[in-house]
C-alpha cells in the first residue's frame, strides 16, 4: 500500500472510530479486511463485510478467524440491480494483478491505450445484488469503495439510506469514475446528507472542493503520483445530526 493510500486508510478509520455507533458496520468492497478488522475492538458494532473478489474473501475470513473476530462476509458486488457481472481487474508488466482496482465500472480497455505497463486484464464474474435486497438492520454506518461503481451501490440502497440514515464515507475518484464526484453529492444531497471531506487535518463542506488543484493524479494503478493534498474520501452525514 502506498503511503497516501495508508495516510487516507488512517484518516478515514479514525473519521469512522470518532463517529462509531453501536449497531451494523458496514464495509463495501471489504477487500483483505484492513478496514473491517481495525474497528473490531469498538464495542456494540456488528461487523458485516462485502467483497466480491474470491481470493480477498478467502483472505479476510481467514483473517478474521485467527483474530477471534466475528464478521459476517458475504460475497457479492453490489450494484442497482441485481444479476451477473464482469470484475475487471487490470494486470501489470511481471504479471502482477492489482486486486485494489478490480472494477465492475470499467474494463480498462481504454486505459491500456495510453499506459503500455497494464498489460492484461483478468476478467472474474461475479454475482450482483443491491444493499437493499441484503435485508441488514440497524445499519449506523458504512464504508464504501467499488472502484467507480459508487454511484450505482447507493441507488441501489436508497431505502436503507433514507429509513435508518447511517453515517457514510465514499471514496470517489475521477479518474475511476468521470463526473462521480458530481452526481454522488447530488444523489446524497437529495436524500438529506451533508457532504464533507477532510484536508489539513480538518472537516471542510463540499463547496470547498476543487477537483483541479484536489484530485491530480495518474489514471495508471502502476504510478502513485498525487496532488497535495489528494482528496478521494467524502464523508455524508444526515442533516439532521448536523442541525
Amino acid at each position: 500500500m502506498t503511503t497516501h493510500a495508508t495516510t487516507a486508510l488512517n484518516q478515514e478509520l479514525l473519521v469512522h472510530r470518532r463517529l462509531a455507533r453501536p449497531g451494523t458496520f458496514v464495509d463495501i468492497g471489504a477487500h483483505s479486511g484492513d478496514f473491517t478488522l481495525a474497528l473490531a475492538d469498538l464495542p456494540g458494532l456488528d461487523l458485516v463485510a462485502i467483497e466480491p473478489q474470491p481470493q480477498a474473501m478467502a483472505t479476510l475470513r481467514q483473517r478474521a478467524q485467527t483474530a477471534g473476530v466475528a464478521v459476517k462476509t458475504i460475497e457479492t458486488a453490489l450494484s442497482d440491480k441485481p444479476g451477473t457481472l464482469t470484475l475487471a481487474v487490470p494486470v501489470l508488466a511481471g504479471g502482477d494483478r492489482i486486486w485494489e482496482w478490480g472494477s465492475i465500472a470499467k474494463d480498462f480497455s481504454a486505459l491500456r491505450q495510453n499506459h503500455p505497463e497494464i498489460v492484461g486484464v483478468e476478467e472474474i464474474a461475479v454475482p450482483v445484488a443491491t444493499l437493499d435486497s441484503l435485508g441488514l438492520h440497524n445499519v449506523r454506518s458504512i464504508k464504501l469503495d467499488a472502484e467507480g461503481a459508487e454511484y450505482e451501490v447507493l441507488r441501489g440502497a436508497k431505502t436503507l439510506l433514507s429509513v435508518q440514515r447511517p453515517i457514510v464515507s465514499v471514496e470517489l475518484e475521477e479518474r475511476h469514475r468521470a463526473g462521480c464526484t458530481y452526481a454522488v453529492p447530488a444523489f446524497m444531497d437529495a436524500l438529506g446528507y451533508a457532504c464533507l471531506f477532510m484536508a489539513g487535518g480538518q472537516m471542510h463542506p463540499f463547496a470547498a472542493f476543487d477537483r483541479a488543484t484536489m484530485q491530480r493524479a495518474s489514471p495508471s494503478p502502476a504510478s502513485h503520483e498525487y496532488s497535495d493534498p489528494y482528496v478521494n474520501c467524502f464523508y455524508f452525514i444526515p442533516r439532521e445530526f448536523v442541525g
